[in-house]
């Protein structure tokens, strides 16, 4: 085991192990073994008595650091990414055995460009880890199958990294259920003892076992693969549609089409609780706007579950012959001849279309009689049928046509606003009572926005980077405010997106309203002496100044008012980080300032003289001290992903440089309250701000 034989080295100069011990060793092992970690000191481990005491000394506090509580997933991946020595990266990747799941899943994107991008030892000393949980966790292992995807999916990749990246999908594809790697052993690590809540002792059977067997998909993997291929279809057909109304009758005819096939074992990844995907609710889903592309939101019924592969699937419950004779009328105008029609993949531009997978076939006949494609066990065929009195069925038709309450109207040209705008409390309520499956306890209602053309690792991770920032602010205990969203990578061109409920973007705001921002509140949170609307204005200035910090940090452009977004509670939320750090639109360069700070922001916060608004100053002060307190987290994300990758933000060098000096590390606190006050300023008087809003508006129509 290369890692039990760093450790004995390690410990074979701070005098742990006896003498015999030291000699026999020396006569099986090299005479010398390099640790690299992530600070700027090498820490070279020898087992030459003649080692001088302040390397002993080093190797004895790295030793220390591996096994102290202080040392997280984190610091293990950073140090693995740094060291060249085999015997370190093997010890680390054994570790992640004993760190929670959750905090190794923060890191997969990282793992996995680690192990496609760097030497083999690293692929060697990750690959048990990775197999492992693959096995353990269809979850897991189709997120790690579409990033290695997106990964060998790069025209710049070499041939021979492209070729390892394919073989770790395949073989994490292949294990069929209960025949993955052995459970990690409960017993210490290694001489050094326990590593944490779990262990696991490395063995060939980890990375060859399951390779011995020919490439055969899963099952356990297919239903939900082609579940989520056929809403990524959804979304390429739609774009090839000239207009909103059309996209939109499609778009609602196809999930018609698509229900016929639930319920299901499929779940939404964005999603966190274990759930069975039930029905999508045709009428609901809404196409984003988007001038060459047509992301949708989708509203998806849901029952939880306690597993996702052992718990049974719930029977069908079929929609009433008056559903069926709307959605046949509604079909013709979409040009839709048959079920095969919709629901067949495009085999074009598909991230898995190498893989010679069988593609979801519905067949046609009686949707009463169709059993789902999804599952093999969704128990139709032998479900009572259900009766639904007429008086039911008038009550959910006039539900789902009656426009909810708001002080938006419907907008052709932006048909998502009003359906955004929506109290999510009211849009539960009123699917649940037109579903027949919401008087189900278990029922649940879930969103997604399904994304073409776009490649989201950028979001992904400007996504880390905020949850970082989250994590330190609260350490720190600054009380600042954001709110990530999670981020579905499915290939190099596609993916989903968790919504925020009960916000819409600024431009929503002024196109539907016509009033200023502040007036805005004004209507919708009472007086400006009122607890609504100073709770509001509160709120305002945290999530303002913390997304102020995250776009000066990873320098975010493309900040027109459709990628701002305001909550019912004020909250201000910046999404669409397709432009960070070194790329901009079009290469323009264009939004020079370090933030978007507009005078109507300042009118919220109560003007320039305005006691918030010294406050948000003090709030950018204090989250940028406690940023580059920590500022090794932040910039391991992106060090890491900057290795061989092809997307625009991490280009050159510059990317990383940049972003460390950012956090001005030569400033002391005055200076940087100094620095502080100079970022606003400018970013309150920028021409280019003013101008690139302007720009939307004339070329986009954003207001």
């Amino acid at each position: 085991m290369a890692c039990q034989e760093v450790l004995l080295k390690v410990k074979l100069q701070s005098g742990e192990v006896p003498e015999s011990e030291e000699q026999q060793r020396q006569e099986e092992e090299e005479d010398q073994t390099t640790c690299s970690p992530s600070s700027p000191q090498e820490v070279v481990v020898t087992p030459s008595p003649s080692s001088s005491s302040s390397s002993s000394s080093k190797q004895s506090l790295l030793l220390r650091l591996f096994e102290s509580k202080l040392f997280d997933v984190s610091m293990a991946i950073s140090y693995m990414y740094k060291s060249k020595e085999p015997g370190v990266q093997a010890y680390l990747g054994n570790r992640l055995f004993g760190f929670p799941d959750d905090q190794v899943d923060f890191f997969l994107p990282q793992l996995l460009h680690m192990y496609v991008h760097m030497d083999p030892d690293l692929g060697d000393a990750l690959q048990p880890y990775l197999v492992h949980r693959c096995g353990a966790s269809v979850s897991f292992c189709l997120l790690s199958a579409w990033l290695l995807a997106a990964c060998c999916s790069d025209s710049s990749l070499s041939a021979h990294r492209r070729s390892r990246g394919a073989r770790l999908r395949k073989l994490i594809l292949a294990p069929p259920l209960g025949h993955g790697p052995p459970a990690p052993d409960p017993g210490p690590s290694g001489p050094s003892g326990p590593s944490g809540p779990r262990s696991h002792q490395r063995s060939k059977s980890d990375t060859t076992a399951a390779g011995e067997r020919p490439y055969e998909e899963a099952e356990r993997v297919r239903p939900q693969r082609d579940f989520l291929r056929a809403l990524v279809s959804i979304g390429r057909r739609l774009a090839r549609l000239p207009s909103k109304e059309q996209r939109s009758a499609r778009l609602s005819a196809e999930l018609r089409l698509l229900n016929l096939s639930l319920p299901g074992r499929v779940w939404l990844p964005t999603a966190a609780r274990p759930h069975h995907v039930v029905r999508l609710p045709p009428r609901q889903a809404v196409v984003l706007n988007s001038k060459d592309k047509a992301p949708y939101l989708l509203y998806v019924e849901v029952l939880d579950c306690e597993d996702l592969q052992t718990s049974a699937l719930p029977l069908r419950i079929p929609e009433t012959r008056l559903h069926h004779a709307h959605s046949a009328e509604e079909l013709a105008p979409a040009g839709l001849g048959n079920l095969s029609a919709v629901v067949n993949y495009d085999d074009d531009d598909e991230a898995w279309a190498t893989d010679d997978l069988g593609q979801l076939r519905v067949e046609g006949g009686s949707s009463d009689d169709l059993t789902s494609q999804f599952s093999v066990d969704s128990g139709t065929e032998n479900a009572e049928p259900v009766y639904i009195a007429a008086g039911d069925i008038r009550r959910r038709l006039s539900e789902s046509l009656a426009l909810p309450p708001s002080s938006f109207r419907r907008d052709p040209e932006d048909p998502s606003a009003l359906a955004l705008k929506e109290p999510w409390a009211e849009k539960v309520r009123r699917i649940r009572e037109s579903s027949p499956y919401g008087s189900l306890p278990t029922w649940r209602l879930l969103s997604v926005i399904v994304k073409c053309g776009d490649d989201l690792r950028q979001e992904l991770v400007a996504s880390q980077v905020l949850t970082q920032l989250q994590s330190i602010w609260a350490l720190e205990r600054v009380p600042l405010w954001v709110k990530p969203y999670k981020i579905l990578v499915m290939s190099s061109d596609s993916g989903m997106i968790e919504p925020l409920v009960n916000a819409v973007s600024l431009h929503q705001v002024k196109k539907q309203s016509q009033l200023s921002l502040l007036d805005y509140f004004l209507q919708e949170h009472g007086s400006s002496s009122s607890e609504g609307f100073l709770s509001a204005q509160r709120n305002f200035v945290y999530s303002c100044a913390a997304y102020s910090l995250l776009c000066y940090l990873l320098q975010v452009k493309d900040r027109h008012n459709g990628n701002i977004l305001l909550d019912s509670e004020g909250h201000l939320i910046h999404i669409d980080f397709g432009f960070i750090l070194s790329s901009s639109p079009r290469n323009l360069g264009f939004e020079t300032s370090a933030f978007k700070l507009t005078a109507e922001f300042v009118d919220v916060m109560g003007g320039a003289l305005g006691d918030m608004f010294v406050y948000y100053k003090v709030l950018l002060l204090q989250g940028l001290l406690a940023a580059r307190k920590h500022m090794d987290k932040i910039l391991n994300i992106v060090e890491i992903m900057q290795q061989g990758s092809p997307l625009p933000c991490l280009q050159g060098p510059g990317s990383l440089r940049g972003l460390k000096e950012r956090f001005l590390l030569s400033l002391t606190e005055e200076q940087l309250q100094l620095q502080v006050e100079r970022m606003v300023e400018a970013s309150l008087r920028s021409v280019t701000t003013r101008l690139y809003d302007g720009f939307q508006y004339l070329t986009n129509g954003i207001m």
